[in-house]
């Protein structure tokens, strides 16, 4: 049988160990943390009994990956739920925006938009399946459905801002898709900055937004079963210094480009070493954790038909806020994604009591700290917030990247997501080193950031062709 490692057990080092289990391969997955998952872990982070999602908590892409559809992950305990509503956007008048699966309840909170929004994002929606082979891999390939990949890439290319005033005409439906554009970690002016919006409105009417029973552990538990089940092997608390601490064999890593350098030494041509000292880090996040003693006093109260709610006011207050972090500055009035799990999973805090989860996005490495100001932009759309907070768990960029050490200066993507890093990831050989044997599959590859697998499905899968098999 022949042997592989993975170093890494997020969800991505878990997908290419098992795309290499079930190819046959006795498949050693080694993890430096305690606790397998990566971003994808769920934990204690405020008082007893309040369970947070350390990483993403609302998973439209892992409930669309076309790698987790082939797995039994419902076999192996996920279980997914889906809120009322995808997604809630409170605006300043009091008023919300929500988008749900089904399209015509959408349109019909869009007014003069509904047709336009329809005609833009149901074509991605219904051919889900064919869309998401198209867009969750490299970007330069050959299309199997070329005149739908073509229909995304000539929208995809453009900025959020021109794509929001270019395409809708009522304030509010320009508003929900810069919260849907803003998780590019992009500033809403940058080329490319549009296609987070379209493929995330995709998800919200094709696989919904979806929180997993129990927190995103689950994700991670569903897939170490079935990897165990396949006879592969995870080794926690394992930090992989170098690569000479394990067999001469085939061996993918869910691990930054940086951190690849370091262990893999000279087994890289300086050439490789070069292309990927050029990779560029991107912007962090600053995040809070809250246990709650009731749930959040929302002055639209629809905004409790979400496990996630965008907190930014208008098309150009969220704008500001991204164009900001882009420069390497802080927004007075950050964009914060928000999410309360504990809405529709019972099971996530003691009886009567919630959690919330909420990010903005800084400049890698920040320093500054952002409480009070996220606080200020969620009491503006709920009066009283602060009064419901039992706790408080403050993660820096500091503090994120040293509960895993793949999120450098607090980088939950990966990278940027710059022009030259969307098109060649990290480098121009994409998952492929310049060792045969040793293989990237972290969010550093294509097709990036996010809980799917993809990166490290399609790093095993190249592996294996490339060994013939």
């Amino acid at each position: 049988m022949n042997q592989a490692s993975v170093i890494g057990s997020g969800p991505n080092g878990l997908s290419a160990a098992i795309v290499l289990a079930q190819a046959g391969f006795k498949v050693d997955v080694y993890e430096a943390e305690a606790q397998p998952g990566g971003a994808a872990r769920t934990l204690p982070l405020t008082l007893p009994g309040f369970m947070h999602d350390f990483g993403s908590a609302v998973h439209p892409m892992a409930a669309g990956s076309p790698f987790f559809a082939t797995l039994p992950l419902e076999k192996h305990g996920l279980n997914w739920i889906h809120s009322p509503a995808a997604v809630a956007h409170p605006l300043d008048d009091g008023n919300v925006v929500l988008l749900r699966r089904d399209i015509d309840a959408t349109v019909a909170n869009l007014f003069e938009d509904r047709q336009r929004w329809r005609d833009l994002f149901e074509p991605f929606a219904k051919n889900w399946s064919a869309f998401a082979e198209e867009i969750l891999g490299p970007v330069i390939h050959t299309p199997r459905h070329p005149l739908l990949f073509a229909r995304f890439g000539i929208k995809a290319m453009q900025a959020a801002r021109y794509f929001a005033q270019s395409h809708f005409n009522n304030t509010r439906t320009r508003a929900v898709f810069a919260g849907l554009a803003a998780h590019s970690f992009q500033s809403l002016d940058a080329p490319f900055s549009a296609a987070i919006g379209i493929v995330f409105a995709a998800t919200v009417h094709a696989v919904g937004w979806p929180i997993p029973e129990k927190g995103a552990q689950s994700i991670t538990d569903a897939l170490m079963a079935h990897l165990r089940e396949l006879g592969g092997t995870i080794h926690t608390s394992r930090r992989i210094a170098s690569l000479s601490e394990l067999p001469d064999a085939l061996t993918l890593c869910d691990i930054a480009p940086l951190h690849l350098q370091r262990i893999a030494g000279d087994r890289l041509a300086p050439p490789y070493r070069r292309a990927l000292s050029e990779f560029r880090l991107g912007p962090a996040a600053f995040k809070i954790d809250y246990a709650l003693s009731e749930p959040i006093p929302w002055r639209a109260i629809d905004c409790q038909l979400s496990a996630t709610v965008h907190v930014g006011g208008s098309l150009e207050e969220i704008a500001m806020s991204e164009y900001e972090m882009s420069m390497g500055r802080i927004a007075d009035r950050p964009f914060v994604l928000l999410a309360q799990p504990s809405l529709f999973d019972p099971t996530r805090a003691p009886a009567g009591k919630h959690i919330a989860w909420a990010y903005c996005h800084v400049p890698n490495g920040s320093q500054i700290d952002m409480t009070q100001r996220m606080e200020d932009q969620i009491e503006r759309f709920a009066p009283g917030f602060r009064d419901c907070v039992l706790a408080r768990r403050v993660s820096t960029p500091a503090d994120l990247e040293a509960a895993d050490a793949n999120l450098i200066g607090g980088d939950i993507m990966g990278g940027a997501m710059n022009v030259r890093q969307i098109l060649f990831r990290p480098t121009r050989q994409q998952y492929a080193t310049s060792d045969p044997k040793i293989y990237l599959c972290s969010s550093s590859t294509p097709p990036g950031g996010g809980v799917h697998g993809m990166c490290g499905y399609h790093a095993a899968n190249m592996a294996l062709r490339n060994l013939g098999r």
